[in-house]
């Protein structure tokens, strides 16, 4: 492989103009692409396999017209003190207001709280239920401000007003995140590379790879049926490894030059090592980004996908863009060691033409001593990590799952002060209602099953109450409302659904009829369980195919297995962090968050999948230069060291670009938003500068040969890909190099 990228490098150095020309051809094709396409619709939130579903679905087509999942709105009044919602005036209020809602274009129904009996009994609160056609996300902006203003029409008549439910659900919005992460990946940059040409470049290269993959994304919107939080889920991603592989490769070339190659050979030598090295990290990233497919859950496999089709945009720019625009910046990128003149380069030649640095010998960078000291100590190093990030995870012991609900969000939103007014009211299980949907088309007696079914909902703990039977126009099929007693994202609710299902096999056996529980709540409960459900096979998938391709990439058994239980260190040490946060209130004030709960169901999986992908790039990225030294007859601690001389500045580097994208995220006012951001950025934080920088050493530090040992009979078996360009080292020497300078750069790369 490291030959034919070689090639490849050469290549596009040389016909820069055409390999500029396809990739800014793409650009546009995709663009033009993106702004005919027509308008996305919103993609209906389904979940195959959980009972919720299968009563949905049930419900659309025993009850047509009823718009099972249509978003639904709860406008809260409360009387003013010392009235009560049934005096005159207040009861007119509502009713016009409920007049007002009632002639909404997408308003299936509107439920007046004096006839639904919706009112408390305190008299102090009542509830205006709103029943539209479409889902919370489809619904147009022009039914969202007709009930706002309806709102605002109520509270200007004295009464308080809030609205809850999911009609004004929108796309979370991050602000400005993606420019900060940007700007700090510039500044990292050039700090990198004391260059700001050389820092430019992957920047340029990794916004049109994500120019790409976005237009392409939204030309496909309409088509694939892809939400909004696909193309954030891609845009967050392919930024962050965009930047991280030209950065790798840039920085290979620069090194190449200060060896004193020829630029058009540096830049297919930094391809044929460095890209090798992109090639098996996106591999991976890949891997962890489809492997979400097996969870099955439609909604996280387009993000999972698309996400991937961006990373390889990233790959194949790295491979060709790059190359290309350092043929066309020529000596503005300077060898490794040398700066600009902006940015110090001018005064460190004169220091050294006035012969101040003469005769001292070059001084060891960061990484070369930090890895001396690591290699030198390296049990205590160990040790110290793997207690670090085991006391970091504590926390993770108390992991409790959930999805959000207006419980949830901040109590500056209107969702937030509705929820708490209900709860007030009518109970805190009021705002997480349970639907029950009996299937009586079997049975010899439906009503009798329908009245069976509400009594023995009666007799179960932690029911408040229970609705009668509403069947359909053909007496087969009816629903019932359940309230529990405790808020929506309880233990408590959770195994009252259980406990409802469990009566419907006894009503099964009775009555022939079955029993569906659905709803919000227990669309949620189900979620949950599937997500947790699909954790530890997603989790053998994506580190198994990953384990067998890192025995490729090392051709060791012990490397890939140190890998994989250094990533799990990482991530559950994440968990550990966010469960401190988020659920705990640990240091909540400092990042924004207003309300602590459960921890969103999607981030371990979510978090496995990512942070996987983008540790085992840290891994390649770092451990190949190591190998590649090995390889080259350097002894092993000797090795990594030499790994860490010209590989750890510049994953530090990615590590905290990748970190400023991430932490970016944490700015929004979106809890779930600001969940991922936090637990992206310090799981990176974790592997890269802990694991990576910390423990990979230190073990290979411990095993010193046998890291790199592998059955005879596997090393036959294997394709050799060769990663650390050990087949061009070997065509340089049959060719007989004449330069000895050149000869001894060959050992050294």
């Amino acid at each position: 492989m490291a030959t034919f990228l070689y090639k490849l490098g050469r290549l596009a150095f040389r016909r820069r103009h055409f390999v500029a020309l396809i990739w800014v051809a793409l650009l546009t094709l995709a663009g033009v692409g993106a702004a005919s396409a027509p308008a996305a619709g919103t993609t209906s939130f389904s979940i195959p396999g959980t009972e919720a579903q299968k009563a949905f679905d049930l419900l659309e087509q025993r009850f047509p017209g009823m718009s099972a999942d249509g978003a639904t709105a709860r406008v809260v009044f409360k009387a003013p003190d010392g009235q009560k919602m049934t005096d005159a005036g207040n009861k007119a209020t509502v009713e016009d207001t409920v007049k007002e809602l009632s002639d909404g274009s997408e308003v299936a129904s509107v439920a007046d709280p004096y006839t639904a009996k919706a009112v408390s009994k305190d008299g102090t609160v009542a509830y205006a239920s709103v029943k539209y056609d479409v889902s919370g996300m489809e619904l147009q902006d022009s039914s969202r401000d007709a009930l706002e203003d309806a709102a605002q029409d109520a509270r200007d008549a004295g009464l308080t007003v809030e609205i809850g439910g999911d009609a004004l659900q929108t796309v979370p919005h991050t602000g400005a995140t993606e420019i900060i992460g940007i700007g700090v990946a510039a500044v990292v940059l050039v700090i990198t590379f004391g260059s700001l040409i050389a820092a430019g470049l992957p920047l340029l290269t990794a916004l049109i790879g994500v120019g790409i993959g976005i237009s392409t994304i939204t030309a496909l919107a309409s088509t694939l049926e892809l939400g909004s939080t696909t193309s954030t889920l891609a845009m967050m991603i392919g930024l962050a490894v965009g930047i991280d592989y030209a950065l790798f490769i840039v920085s290979r070339y620069r090194a190449e030059l200060a060896e004193g190659r020829e630029r058009e050979e540096a830049a297919g030598r930094a391809v044929g090592t460095a890209g090798s090295a992109v090639v098996f990290a996106g591999l991976t990233v890949v891997i962890a980004l489809v492997g979400l497919s097996v969870v099955n859950i439609p909604m996280l496999t387009k993000m999972g996908i698309a996400a991937a089709g961006t990373v390889v945009i990233a790959v194949l720019i790295a491979l060709t863009m790059i190359p290309a625009l350092l043929g066309y910046a020529g000596k503005k990128v300077q060898p490794a060691g040398k700066k600009s003149r902006w940015l110090g380069g001018k005064r460190a030649a004169k220091k050294a033409a006035s012969g101040s640095e003469a005769g001292r010998p070059a001084k060891p960078n960061l990484g070369t001593r930090w890895a001396s000291f690591v290699v030198r100590r390296p049990i205590a190093i160990l040790l110290l990590g793997v207690v670090g990030l085991g006391a970091a995870a504590i926390p993770a012991s108390s992991l409790e799952l959930g999805l959000g609900d207006d419980g949830s969000q901040p109590t500056s939103t209107t969702q937030r002060r509705a929820y708490d007014l209900l709860s007030d009211g009518f109970g805190p299980g009021f705002n997480g209602p349970l639907m029950v949907v009996v299937d009586a088309k079997g049975s010899g007696d439906p009503d009798a099953a329908f009245k069976q079914v509400g009594d023995d909902i009666k007799g179960i703990k932690n029911v408040v109450a229970v609705t009668p039977a509403t069947p359909n126009k053909a007496g087969d099929t009816a629903t019932i409302t359940v309230i529990p007693d405790a808020k929506p994202s309880s233990v408590t609710t959770e195994d009252l659904v259980h406990a409802i299902r469990d009566k419907g096999a006894e009503v099964k056996a009775d009555t022939d009829a079955t029993v569906l529980v659905t709803g919000s709540t227990a669309m949620n409960i189900d979620v949950s369980e599937k997500l947790n459900d699909a954790l530890l096979p997603y989790l053998a998938l994506v580190v198994g195919l990953a384990f067998l391709l890192l025995i490729v990439v090392f051709r060791s058994i012990l490397v890939p297995l140190k890998a994989a239980l250094g990533f799990l260190l990482s991530v559950m040490a994440a968990l550990g962090a966010v469960v401190a946060v988020f659920q705990w209130g640990w240091f909540a004030g400092l990042l924004g968050v207003e309300e602590t709960g459960p921890v969103m169901s999607m981030m371990p999986i979510f978090m496995v999948g990512v942070v996987f992908g983008l540790a085992m790039d840290y891994e390649v990225f770092l451990v190949t230069r190591m190998r590649e030294a090995y390889v080259h007859g350097e002894k092993p601690s000797q090795a990594v060291v030499t790994g860490f001389k010209y590989g750890a500045r510049v994953v530090s580097a990615a590590a905290v670009i990748m970190m400023a994208v991430f932490a970016g995220f944490i700015g929004s006012s979106e809890s779930m938003v600001k969940m991922i951001g936090f637990g992206l950025a310090i799981a990176v934080f974790f592997d890269a500068f802990v694991v990576r920088m910390a423990i990979v050493p230190a073990v290979l530090a411990l095993l010193g040969k046998k890291a790199w040992w592998l059955p005879k009979w596997l090393d036959r078996a294997l394709p050799n890909v060769d990663v650390e360009g050990e087949g061009l080292r070997t065509d340089a020497e049959a060719k007989g190099s004449e330069d000895p300078d050149e000869d001894r750069a060959l050992v050294r790369a």
